[in-house]
């Protein structure tokens, strides 16, 4: 630094500004000769080196990002600068805004109240001038009602500000950031430090666009976006992003730059040497799903001829069970993306194969923590296979899921797991069930067994149980058979499997448990005689109501 300095003084600069960290100024306050710190820097290696500049935000100015010479308010600060007069009364304007679009109260009475009590406080602190501290505690009091959560909101969004700097376009760049600039102004996606939602229909050219080029960067190690679950009527054809440009990205990008001179090709590039050094079925499998997803079609047939390497050698089923669901998912979007992906379903076809001709072997002599791994696989290759939607995956599944659903071999809550399973789907039927689950639940059973199979049954939903009076039963007969000892060693275990409920649906079995139950599973909370008269006036008001004569 101190040689720079002195370059610009036999430059003929008379007035010289650094902009620097205060830790340097002692330093360049009194320089030394010139031939000391020449001395210091000789022998030291030298690279050439090309600098450029990173906008960035006020969250990072923040003395609370870390940043040691920051500020506590550079929102505040940015306020003071480009108010022209009014100051209290802008800032307040900004606040009320800010409270409106949240859907909070902020009225006009509230504003004008707010700019007196803080006019109040800083004529008591003997303040010419309400500043942030006086205006932050009389709107805590007004606008706030004494709540720090809308506090909290003004804080991050007013007082520290989501401002992204900008970098003039004659900073030096890499080309991969260039281009980078060109696709955000062509796709209309400016980058903004402010979080928001991007709502992407794929049906649309530009929407298309804008869901590859966030996959794009996603493969790139640039995560500008972070894709969110979306539900809705548009099904696969709707897609949400979560998009906040960082300052670190733009560094990123440059780290990035290895790999190409334009976002496509460096993604393309980038995604040829994953696909080359991925180790497992799962992480190729998830690959080629960001690869489609990105649009990036020339690496598709390297990572196929990858997928059919590895999974002829996976010599585990659950490599294979790992990597279905997301091949299902590419199928699932080739249509939406326009891609032709013909070659994928040869391997998911394999894949399925040899999925359900061992599955037997590998749901064998199972411990409790690796049978609920499997049960979770399970669940994840029968929504595939449902996705999938082709009647000779789904005939194949369900044999394989009946015979671990039979099997006295396989861990219990992976057997009620398969059973529940291929009761959802309509294979079995529930007088099967109710069989399948009354030989579990028998005496001759070992009960550890038996809980875990209804834990595997039961997971996920209690509604079966609510509204099936024979499964209520048949558990409920269970548990009350169960001998004291028992019951304890289990408890647990069924604490676990019905903690899984909704709370509504934990509430409503607790409520159905305390009613008196009758002989043929139905209850009742009224005794007495039915009464014909009151049956028969109700009757008369449903036929009346419905438009049917008497």
């Amino acid at each position: 630094m101190r040689q720079g300095i002195r370059g610009a003084l036999r430059e003929g600069f008379q007035r010289i500004a650094v902009v620097c960290g205060a830790w340097h100024v002692p330093a360049l306050g009194t320089m030394p000769p010139a031939a000391q710190d020449a001395a210091i820097l000789k022998g030291l290696p030298k690279a050439k080196v090309e600098a450029t500049w990173v906008p960035w935000t006020n969250g990072r100015l923040c003395v609370a990002s870390g940043y040691g010479a920051g500020i506590e308010s550079p929102g505040w600060y940015h306020h003071l600068w480009s108010a022209p007069d009014r100051v209290t009364e802008r800032w307040l304007a900004r606040v009320a805004a800010l409270l409106r679009d949240e859907d909070l109260d902020a009225s006009s009475a509230q504003i004008i109240d707010t700019a007196r009590l803080a006019d109040s406080l800083a004529a008591l602190r003997g303040r010419s001038l309400a500043g942030l501290s006086e205006l932050m505690e009389a709107t805590r009091a007004v606008l706030c009602s004494g709540v720090d959560a809308p506090l909290a909101l003004i804080g991050r969004k007013l007082v520290v500000g989501e401002i992204l700097g900008q970098v003039p376009e004659t900073a030096p760049m890499v080309p991969l950031h260039q281009d980078l600039i060109r696709e955000q102004r062509r796709l209309r996606l400016p980058p903004e430090a402010v979080e928001r939602t991007l709502d992407l229909d794929l049906r649309k050219d530009t929407d298309l666009a804008r869901s590859q080029l966030l996959h794009r960067l996603t493969l790139l190690g640039v995560p500008w976006g972070r894709g969110q679950r979306a539900s809705g009527q548009r099904g696969t054809f709707h897609e949400l992003w979560l998009v906040q440009w960082q300052p670190e990205l733009s560094v990123s990008l440059i780290e990035a730059a290895v790999w190409g001179n334009t976002v496509a090709s460096a993604a393309t590039a980038r995604a040829s040497d994953l696909a080359d050094k991925a180790a497992e079925l799962p992480a190729l499998t998830a690959l080629l799903e960001e690869v489609v997803l990105a649009n990036v079609g020339d690496v598709v047939g390297r990572i196929m001829a990858r997928l059919q390497e590895e999974s002829a050698r996976a010599p585990d089923i659950a490599h294979l069970m790992d990597g279905l669901p997301a091949l299902a998912n590419v199928l699932r979007y080739s249509d939406v993306r326009r891609t032709d992906l013909g070659v994928i379903g040869d391997v998911v076809d394999g894949f399925v194969v040899r999925i359900c001709v061992g599955l037997g072997v590998a749901c064998s002599s199972l411990d409790d923590d690796a049978a609920a791994a499997m049960r979770r696989r399970i669940e994840a290759v029968h929504g595939a296979v449902a996705l999938l939607a082709r009647e000779e995956h789904t005939a194949a599944w369900h044999a394989a899921t009946a015979r671990l659903a039979d099997s006295e071999q396989v861990h219990g809550t992976v057997a009620g797991r398969c059973a529940r399973l291929l009761f959802d789907a309509g294979a079995l039927g529930p007088a099967d069930a109710a069989q399948r689950l009354s030989r579990t639940l028998s005496a001759a059973e070992d009960p550890a067994r038996a809980a875990a199979w209804v834990e595997g049954f039961l997971a996920g939903s209690g509604q079966l149980l609510l509204h099936d009076d024979a499964l209520w039963q048949l558990i409920d007969g269970w548990l009350v058979g169960l001998r004291e000892e028992t019951f304890v060693a289990l408890l647990p275990l069924l604490r676990r499997a019905f903690s899984a409920f909704a709370a509504p649906e934990r509430r409503q079995l607790g409520d159905r448990a305390r009613r008196p139950s009758t002989t043929d599973g139905l209850t009742s909370g009224v005794s007495g005689e039915f009464d014909h008269v009151r049956a028969e006036a109700g009757l008369r008001t449903v036929l009346t109501l419905l438009g049917v004569g008497e």
